[in-house]
């Protein structure tokens, strides 16, 4: 079961981001950026935290800023772990780097260069990339990221089999704000600061595989359902879907 998402350029209230966790999502996409309208605060961290949804996080200042290469990248990257740190954002937790357009192949390496140097300038955050499916695509040939958020525009149709989320549709009002859908898939990256310390999927795999042998071990049908909401709790927990 994939996870519900949504991102937004529109800061939340805590009540309105309790109004999307009453309409089923799981976590939003905010912008890990220094200034502007858009810009993920502090306070707002903590009112999205408090509301149960998680944070994904985004740098992206201009859509074609990937083009300035390494340069850029070392510079966006340095500024993006200083915001993160300065919102209180944990380390272990991703921040995405968006290539928000149609990239061509000729565009291709500077692309690369950009994520790959954005990537050393963040060494205790992860790093990922947000674009098309050849972004994506060719990001994740380059090894130069862990995390991989694909949008279906310029992607003309092709969804790749190994991204973390997936933005399906864009420019949807909903609870009276603008905001595009997402699809999670596990290993998002996302954080709050009320689990500063998440959980890793590898942690967390291997304390299910304790509770799937305890759960073949026994017969019982209500110690069975425990030990299965515990692994789903553990999956949620660690950003894998449930099972």
């Amino acid at each position: 079961m994939a996870n519900k998402g949504f991102d937004c350029a529109t800061p939340l209230t805590r009540a309105k981001a309790d109004e999307f966790v009453q309409a089923g999502f799981t976590f939003v996409c905010r912008y890990l950026v220094p200034t502007g309208w858009k810009r993920l605060s502090a306070e707002e961290a903590v009112a999205l935290s408090e509301a149960g949804l998680k944070i994904v996080s985004v740098f992206e200042t201009t859509a074609d800023r990937a083009l300035g290469g390494r340069s850029a990248g070392l510079a966006d990257g340095q500024l993006a772990a200083q915001v993160a740190a300065s919102i209180g954002q944990p380390e272990g937790s991703t921040i995405y780097f968006a290539v928000d357009f149609d990239a061509t192949p000729s565009q291709m390496p500077a692309v690369i260069e950009y994520i790959r140097a954005a990537s050393e300038a963040t060494p205790t955050f992860p790093t990922g990339v947000y674009g098309s499916y050849v972004v994506v695509d060719a990001v994740r040939a380059a090894s130069v990221c862990s995390h991989y958020w694909q949008t279906y525009a310029w992607s003309r149709g092709r969804q790749a089999d190994f991204i973390n989320i997936y933005q399906h549709l864009n420019d949807i009002p909903m609870l009276g704000v603008q905001i595009d859908l997402d699809e999670g898939y596990g290993n998002e990256g996302w954080w709050t600061l009320t689990m500063a310390n998440t959980l890793s999927p590898d942690d967390a795999n291997k304390i299910i595989g304790f509770l799937s042998a305890a759960y073949m071990a026994t017969e019982v049908q209500e110690a069975r359902d425990e030990f299965h909401r515990l692994a789903n709790e553990l999956r949620k927990a660690s950003g894998q879907p449930e099972e």
